[in-house]
């Protein structure tokens, strides 16, 4: 832009560089720039599966100490992502903000596939609380499923009984940036 010149906020000019290269110069009002801002934001999450329609989390804490509770409840959780399936992104476990034990988050495959850039960071799911029972034959074939897919090696000694596994039958989630 030449000296002395007024240019109008979000208007185009153009100048030339020392070595005679056209330059355009465009003036972008605040307003405009703030609206770029709440874009990118918006467009860090990454939404899956169906709308999340609940309206009030449930601490991943309160159903661990209680589990039996909220068998066949449908419920939303919000925790850190500390592991998805790296094969079919299938399932993904939430950890909560005040530790202990995380709770999975489980698809069927194909129907939602959670990405595995999602580890470390937070997300919020909702889906039906399911237990399971499995007999010791079924737990060592989900532990050794489960191996596979993780690229983890697996001892069927590991597994000495019957084990009930508590998730969530996931419906929609929100990762979020």
């Amino acid at each position: 832009m030449a000296a002395g010149t007024v240019q109008r906020p979000g208007a185009a000019a153009a100048t030339t560089d020392p070595g005679g290269h056209e330059i355009i110069v465009v003036m972008i009002k605040p307003a405009t720039i703030l609206f770029l801002c709440l874009g990118l934001c918006v467009a860090g999450e990454v939404k899956l599966g169906k709308p999340l329609e609940l309206k009030d989390l449930t601490p991943i804490a309160k159903i661990n100490a209680n589990p039996e509770a909220f068998v066949g409840k449908t419920v939303q959780v919000k925790g850190k992502v500390t592991d998805t399936c790296q094969m079919m992104g299938c399932w993904m476990n939430l950890a909560d903000p005040s530790g202990g034990d995380p709770i999975r988050i489980k698809v069927k495959d194909g129907e939602i596939e959670f990405p595995k850039t999602a580890v470390g960071k937070i997300a919020i799911a909702e889906g039906a609380f399911a237990k399971l029972s499995l007999s010791k034959e079924q737990a060592i074939a989900q532990a050794k499923h489960e191996a596979e897919e993780n690229g983890r090696k697996f001892d069927p000694s590991s597994i000495t009984s019957a084990k009930t596994i508590y998730q969530i039958n996931g419906t929609g989630a929100v990762i979020l940036e």
